[in-house]
């Protein structure tokens, strides 16, 4: 075999499909710009920034933010306002997508599902400022109306906004209402390459819907739903900064404050640029662990996982 061909044939494939290697360019380049270019900036978490003397010439410190931090009283808190919040999510809203995809999927009228589709979509396109307005409006203690309606019923005001046994349940039930109908998505395309001729054998030999549910329809997005979860896990202390951020006030903090806010709080008011970081480092190394355990546990259990 000709070698010169050989060493050609990689840069002939380029110009074959070069209109393909032009559509990657954007991702390639966001990727790089939002993604692997800001990791530079995670020196920052072992030096003692100051932005007169900027990243490279500010002094290394080493593990010193580190240590604070694990030391600081409030970071058994932190994390367990994180976590908690994060098994809420994984236990609450993981699996409704899941369940809205296999409702959708036994409905027969095309224009009912399409219908049914586009309304459950839409709050994904409403920003977290808006719900948090939405919350605010409907739960207020002064003039909110369901405070209103329970009032009207004889009963007395709760303090949803303010208390903190609510806080939990209404960041989970904002995000079940923004997010669950987007997710369908993915698990309805799943669901549209099952083959229906499985579904026909099924009747044939007397299976109700409950079994083809059972044993076609969840085995055939089953590799699906485990690639997901394992995405989601990767995410697993990433709570939703701006959603939180909205609905913080001083008598929930003692339950709402996570990572991500902490993060925010030490870096813009208290000017810790380096501590922030530090703790922005150590929530993505913990990410990175659990992604790599889940995966891991997949691939055990005879699943494909997502490498």
């Amino acid at each position: 075999m000709d070698r010169s061909a050989t060493k050609r044939s990689p840069w002939k494939s380029v110009s074959r499909d070069r209109l393909l290697y032009l559509m990657l360019i954007p991702g390639v380049l966001f990727f790089l710009v939002f993604r692997y270019g800001p990791m530079f900036g995670l020196i920052t978490a072992f030096k003692d920034f100051t932005p007169m003397l900027g990243m490279l010439r500010s002094p290394w410190v080493g593990l010193k933010h580190f240590e604070r931090f694990f030391s600081d009283p409030g970071f058994l808190t932190l994390l367990r306002n994180t976590v908690v919040l994060a098994l809420y999510n994984i236990a609450f809203f993981f699996p409704l997508p899941i369940i809205l995809a296999l409702m959708l999927n036994e409905v027969s009228s095309l224009a009912y599902k399409r219908v049914v589709q586009s309304i459950i979509y839409m709050p994904h396109f409403v920003s977290w400022v808006v719900v948090a307005g939405i919350s605010y409006t409907l739960l207020s203690n002064q003039g909110g109306a369901i405070n209103e309606m329970i009032i009207a019923r004889g009963g007395e005001a709760v303090n949803f906004l303010g208390s903190p046994r609510w806080f939990r349940p209404l960041i989970v039930f904002q995000s079940i209402w923004k997010e669950s109908g987007w997710g369908t998505i993915i698990f309805l395309a799943a669901l549209s390459g099952v083959d229906i001729q499985l579904y026909e054998a099924a009747i044939m030999d007397g299976a109700n819907r409950a079994r083809q549910l059972w044993h076609i329809t969840l085995p055939a997005i089953k590799s699906t739903i485990v690639i997901l979860f394992i995405l989601r896990i990767g995410n697993f202390l990433d709570t939703g900064f701006e959603q939180i951020f909205l609905m913080l006030n001083s008598m929930n903090r003692g339950v709402g404050e996570v990572f991500d806010t902490y993060v925010y709080w030490s870096a813009m008011q208290s000017g810790l640029f380096s501590y922030a970081t530090a703790v922005g480092f150590f929530k993505s190394v913990v990410s990175l662990v659990l992604v790599v355990l889940t995966n891991w546990l997949a691939r055990k259990a005879g699943e494909e996982g997502v490498y």
